[in-house]
């Protein structure tokens, strides 16, 4: 369950599209299904759901249709503390819908999302909330960009334009490059370009180095480091391996923890969350980069896109160890 907080403006602002995800209750492909069951997921609210099941005040904007799916979207988020207040209805275009298909070489998801409230979402959004301007953070990522024109107008004005302000009052502005080719319309080289200029303009860039090397042929984590500036701050992610990132000219490597993968949906989100709630608790680079493993390892032991975070006690108790523990820590101490 989420902690308890006080009412006032959100810690993070996560701002795109947050569909219902039907899935076989097991690990079977859906085509060996007589069911599915029905859940929530999207990259920005599973990181307002990471960040609020950690203890910070997280929100999430966006567009919803007037159908029942945006009721299950909306209980569901606000079940797990996230602030919803801010999401518009559309009643002339429906919720998203996707689907996972699991299958022994990994899950596949089939979308259902064209022409969906969200990517209605424009530049405009941002003259109707105000809560964007009050966060301490935005957090956004390139699921959104590929969503429609519109939608890339939104974080092209967040990001390249700084249309939330440029001095030191102004939200950091957040990134997670999260390419999902699928999505573009106009293939590969399309995606390459706009979600570089994109992950340029941030202050904080999540990049997986698997997803850097298709992109853009990078295929080391300085040489991530290096195409993506300016951005001040960098993490690359390298899966099981762990996570560098790259501020002030420090390069700092915390290996990931030993996990036994269930389902690798949303780990990456968790990631984020992880990381930023160290962040806007003033934690080292050290400690923000072993939060965000130790909430990917709860998300890749679940089949849900969204995991059950660890205590604050847990937590702290992570943070501490020295670095010997850390590295030699095996999956049966994690909660």
């Amino acid at each position: 369950m989420p902690l308890p907080l006080p009412p006032g403006p959100a810690d993070v602002v996560c701002v795109g599209e947050t569909m219902v995800v039907l899935a076989p209750p097991d690990g079977r492909p859906l085509a060996e299904q007589p069911s599915v069951t029905m859940a929530v997921g999207g990259a920005e609210s599973n990181v307002a759901c990471g960040l609020a099941g950690l203890g910070h005040r997280a929100a999430w904007l966006s567009r919803l249709g007037d159908d029942p799916f945006a009721h299950r979207v909306l209980a569901e988020l606000t079940a797990r503390g996230v602030d919803v207040s801010g999401v518009e209805t559309d009643p002339a275009r429906p919720t998203g819908v996707y689907f996972k298909d699991p299958a022994p070489t990994g899950t596949r998801t089939h979308y259902y999302r064209g022409g969906s409230a969200a990517s209605a979402m424009g530049p405009d959004l941002l003259t109707r909330t105000p809560a964007l301007r009050r966060a301490r953070v935005v957090h956004l990522s390139g699921v959104a960009a590929a969503l429609s024109d519109d939608c890339a107008a939104l974080l092209e004005a967040i990001l390249v334009d700084r249309a939330l302000g440029r001095d030191e009052n102004a939200p950091l502005i957040s990134f997670d490059v999260n390419h999902r080719p699928a999505l573009w319309r106009h293939g590969s080289p399309d995606a390459a370009k706009t979600l570089l200029t994109l992950a340029r303009a941030a202050d904080l860039v999540f990049v997986g180095r698997d997803e850097a090397e298709a992109l853009w042929g990078t295929a080391r984590p300085d040489d991530v480091a290096e195409l993506l500036a300016p951005a001040p701050l960098i993490v690359v992610k390298d899966a099981e391996h762990g996570a560098t990132s790259y501020a002030d000219g420090t390069r700092t490597f915390v290996p990931a923890l030993p996990t036994e993968v269930v389902e690798p949906v949303g780990a990456g989100d968790a990631f984020a969350a992880g990381y930023l709630a160290a962040l806007l608790e003033h934690r080292d680079e050290r400690s923000r980069l072993r939060l965000g493993h130790v909430a990917a390892s709860a998300a890749l032991r679940t089949r849900g896109d969204v995991p059950v975070m660890p205590t604050r006690t847990e937590t702290d108790r992570q943070l501490g160890l020295d670095e010997a523990a850390w590295v030699n820590q095996r999956e049966h101490q994690l909660p």
